[in-house]
């Protein structure tokens, strides 16, 4: 049996801090895994930024709450939810994800957790577990499933590599030049008909 695992932002959500950097005019918040592989500094950074501007959960939550999905993307996760079993792996977090997956009909998605002190500062994070979608991914083909993986990031590339088959989507140049052996697309209904390959 397959499972198909997907990232979320930039796959299915814009990206949560590129839109806060832009609602707080903070440019240095625009940085995301596209850009840092190292996922522990890119977060050390962005909570640094945060403390120096004052800026905590609620304000971030606020502008999550006017993010809606991409054109076409619950359409994609239902007919693909028709097909098979499907999990988005993000490296998002709890507190960031639940108001998206509401808008995306409660998909399943294994994320993080925000450290947050009573005063809304956010003090730090919990991964799930280290390199939370890799590892993800060998636990299911453990208990005996073939897992098909599609993301955008440098933190998708070890699900993707460890897959069945795997699929870059909407990736940059960069990543894309230097793994020619992904199949990169741009479009739901390419992505959706090379996974239907995949399942047949």
């Amino acid at each position: 049996m397959e499972v198909v695992c997907l990232d979320m932002e930039g796959v299915l959500v814009p990206e949560i801090w590129i839109a806060f950097a832009n609602a707080t005019g903070i440019p240095e918040l625009k940085k995301t895994t596209r850009d840092e592989p190292d996922y522990d500094r890119l977060m050390n950074f962005r909570i640094g930024i945060l403390k120096e501007h004052g800026l905590g959960l609620k304000e971030i939550q606020d502008t999550i709450a006017t993010i809606d999905p991409f054109p076409g993307a619950k359409e994609f996760l239902d007919e693909l939810r028709s097909l098979t079993q499907v999990i988005i792996l993000s490296d998002t977090f709890t507190q960031f994800a639940t108001p998206l997956m509401k808008k995306l009909g409660w998909p399943t998605i294994f994320c993080n957790t925000l450290l947050v002190s009573d005063t809304g500062e956010i003090t730090g994070y919990k991964m799930r577990c280290e390199k939370s979608k890799l590892t993800t991914v060998k636990a299911l083909q453990s208990m005996g499933f073939d897992t098909i993986a599609s993301g955008d990031s440098f933190n998708d590339l070890g699900m993707i590599q460890a897959s069945r088959a795997g699929f870059l989507f909407r990736s940059t140049d960069q990543i894309k030049k230097d793994h020619p052996q992904y199949p990169a697309f741009e479009e739901y209904d390419e992505l959706l008909l090379a996974i239907k390959k995949e399942l047949s």
